[in-house]
């Protein structure tokens, strides 16, 4: 039988498409992408028209050997990368690696069979447009991180920083806020409410006060509240004016990458790079029992709400049959996508809204089944009928004010009763107050009291995940695909923190922005920025050359790179002033950045060298605290000492750097040295992993918990192997011997 060869990018596609597909198709998996620029070399000739230089990976060595013997073997080879820029540019460079004369190129939204079936029957060639847009982007992202991160090296005297064409800018906003909120001064205001009732006892509203003599009253100091509750002194409080009305609201269109990214931070506290991850497990498959591997959801990186009409019609089925036909839209909603959006793929949808949360929630972990229910209904209840609020209005005077109540009831929920879309900062509508009592004009109200409150103006809050990621989407700044390494590169290179769910920048942060803004106005600038990622959809619909994107930004980038270079202007990052007193000498101790990250170091250095660690939230970190514990290599007493991932046990001896985990002990003897007990420790990377307490002299390690016993087949150790959304198990740790057990 003829063989078809299917190069997908992650196994876990593999599962999924050999599933439903026949024995005629091998599935093999590139792993993402095979070939890359250099990674120590620029690796682009900006003389000879920004050519680049690609080379093979060599940690996909393995899988190009594997794929060059598939290839031999098939008699045609579809590449079905993701259906993106960056899985377009991965095709082309398996078709470079592996030297494919003729492949196919196929794509879909859904790793479902109909849209696989599909996708097959209509394959095409690889669109070189869309490889060149994003060859332009990468060969702009590297030209810029490796021209200018040894400029900042040099000019800030540390080898670890690091400059990037959007990041930057994402940093930029970051920092513009903060000083925002620095800059900002808190404006006195003042509100008065009339506790009123129409009968004295049991029914009770708010009303507030908004006019005097038919001018909106502001009230900014205590003197003009007191004058006015002067005035309201003995006042009769009556009904002037009754308004009914009705308020109609729309439902959410279904989820976009950004909107996904943003309800996610909001309703799950997610970070952007972890509902990526997350999603990319549902779109990828889950397996669902007797079924086998199942694609959740459609591709998760996408501008459009556009929704396809077979989705539509199962929707409005599943909305009838399970709501009533009430909650049926007559027709299907239509959602507006934005003009800059490329309008690929579908929006983020669930492959079936048969396949209800409660449905599959076994086969998953808890983080994919959150995930899993926010976005299947959000698509269900954009699908659905509009919500339908009765809401009543009352003005009523005194001596001359007006108060005014609002409150609404709700008539008809429709998509209210499967979801409603979360807000930032705590926005409330102020139609959305409790239903009123029953009143008419002219109608007289008793005062129950009369409540002044002293407010204060707030500055604007800080960038949370779900705002910055929506202010780069309205700025032009990044792509669906581009949001959540954003996000994450500015917090890893310690240009913001996130600290209770909030960004602020670093002073780091805060100098290389003023530096670069000094002589990078381009790179810095939003809308230059915006321009740029215009430019590159240009490329891909093929109305703009990629080389011109390039030139048009190099030559300017190159001569302000020559003006920095050769200007004495240094990166200075400038401490800031904390309420922190130095305990040794009375000073202020100001909030330093050093190669470790930012401390806290006394005014008066270098007469006093204190300094202290900081947590997240830039406060002092907890002194050492002791612990009952002792170092098992020289016998001193251990001490709670606070670091990077939180709490842990360290030598309180002077040379000594034996240090574990606070939890790290389980009592299990070292199977290899005999005399050592295996700890969990924690890896370079922060994944924690288990070895013996006696390293280096003992170097035995396991990544998964010891459960003490040993094995029956072989006597090595038992550990815990565990799995998403299933109970552990308990397997050998020598991985030749096979022994498997479930737990009780």
């Amino acid at each position: 039988m003829a063989k078809k060869l299917i190069i997908v990018e992650s196994p876990a596609k593999t599962k999924t498409l050999k599933n439903f597909l026949s024995d005629e198709y091998v599935v093999e998996a590139s792993m993402g992408h095979v070939r890359d620029l250099p990674e120590k070399r620029l690796g682009v000739d900006v003389e000879n028209n920004f050519e680049a230089e690609y080379e093979n990976l060599d940690s996909r060595s393995t899988v190009l050997t594997t794929l060059r013997r598939a290839v031999k073997g098939a008699d045609e080879v579809f590449l079905a990368s993701d259906p993106d820029r960056e899985g377009e540019a991965i095709a082309w460079h398996l078709q470079q690696a592996l030297k494919l004369k003729s492949p196919k190129r196929i794509e879909f939204n859904e790793i479902t069979r109909s849209a696989v079936i599909s996708a097959l029957e209509n394959p095409r060639e690889i669109n070189m447009d869309r490889v060149d847009a994003q060859q332009a982007r990468r060969i702009l992202d590297r030209i810029v991180g490796y021209k200018l991160s040894p400029l900042l090296w040099k000019k800030a005297r540390r080898n670890n920083l690091s400059a990037g064409r959007v990041q930057s800018v994402a940093v930029k906003l970051v920092v513009i806020r903060e000083r925002e909120i620095q800059a900002f001064v808190p404006q006195e205001y003042w509100s008065v409410t009339a506790k009123l009732s129409p009968d004295g006892e049991t029914q009770t509203f708010d009303a507030h006060l908004r006019m005097y003599r038919g001018e909106k009253l502001e009230l900014v100091s205590q003197e003009q509240t007191d004058k006015v509750l002067s005035d309201l002194h003995d006042a009769e409080y009556r009904v002037a004016e009754i308004r009914k009305s009705q308020r109609k609201r729309k439902p959410s269109a279904p989820f976009i990458t950004s909107t996904l990214q943003q309800e996610a931070a909001r309703k799950l506290g997610y970070s952007a790079r972890r509902t990526m991850q997350i999603a990319q497990q549902l779109y990828e498959g889950i397996e669902l029992g007797a079924q086998g591997s199942v694609g959740m959801i459609t591709y998760m990186r996408t501008d459009s709400t556009r929704v396809s009409n077979e989705a539509q019609v199962q929707a409005r089925e599943y909305i009838k049959s399970t709501f009533g036909a009430q909650y049926m839209p007559k027709t299907a909603p239509i959602y507006k996508t934005k003009a800059s959006a490329q309008d690929a793929h579908e929006a983020v949808r669930p492959t079936s809204v048969l396949r209800t949360p409660d449905e599959v929630k076994q086969y998953m972990n808890a983080e994919q089944m959150k995930l899993y229910r926010l976005i299947w209904m959000r698509f269900l209840a954009s699908q659905m009928s509009e919500s339908i609020m009765d809401v009543v209005s009352v003005d009523i005077l005194a001596n001359e004010y007006l108060f005014r109540a609002t409150g609404s009831t709700m008539k008809f929920e429709g998509f209210m009763k499967v979801y409603i879309e979360g807000t930032d900062n705590n926005d409330k509508n102020e139609d959305d107050g409790p239903a009123l009592p029953e009143l008419s004009e002219k109608q007289l109200l008793q005062l129950l009291t009369l409540l002044p409150v002293q407010h204060f103006t707030e500055p604007p809050p800080r960038y949370s995940e779900a705002t910055l990621v929506k202010a780069l989407e309205e700025n032009g700044i990044g792509r669906p695909s581009t949001y959540a390494s954003i996000l994450g590169a500015i917090v890893d290179r310690k240009y913001v923190t996130l600290a209770q769910k909030r960004f602020t920048p670093t002073a780091l942060g805060d100098a290389v922005t003023d530096y670069l803004g000094m002589f990078f106005l381009d790179v810095m600038d939003i809308q230059f920025t915006a321009n740029i990622e215009k430019e590159l959809d240009n490329v891909e619909i093929g109305q703009q050359s990629w080389r011109s994107v390039l030139a048009s930004f190099y030559g300017p980038f190159e001569t302000h790179l020559k003006e920095c270079e050769e200007s004495p202007e240094r990166v200075r990052i400038i401490p800031k002033e904390t309420p922190y007193i130095c305990p040794n000498c009375g000073g202020k101790m100001l909030l330093r950045e050093g190669r470790f990250g930012p401390f806290l170091g006394c005014e008066k250095y270098p007469e006093c060298t204190t300094i202290m660690k900081v947590t997240a939230t830039g406060e002092p970190a907890p002194p050492d605290r002791p612990s009952d514990q002792v170092c098992e290599k020289c016998g001193s007493p251990m001490v709670i000492r606070y670091g990077k991932y939180g709490d842990f046990l360290a030598c309180s001896a002077t040379g000594c750097r034996t240090r574990r985990p606070l939890d790290s002990g389980i009592e299990v003897p070292c199977p290899k040295c005999g005399k050592g007990h295996i700890v969990r420790k924690r890896s370079k990377r922060g994944r924690y992993l288990y070895g013996c307490d006696t390293y280096p002299d003992c170097e035995f390690v396991v990544w998964s918990k010891p459960t003490g016993d040993m094995c029956p087949n072989c006597n090595s150790l038992l550990v815990e192997k565990t799995a998403r959304g299933q109970a552990p198990t308990i397997i050998c740790s020598n991985a030749e011997c096979g022994y498997e057990k479930e737990t009780e």
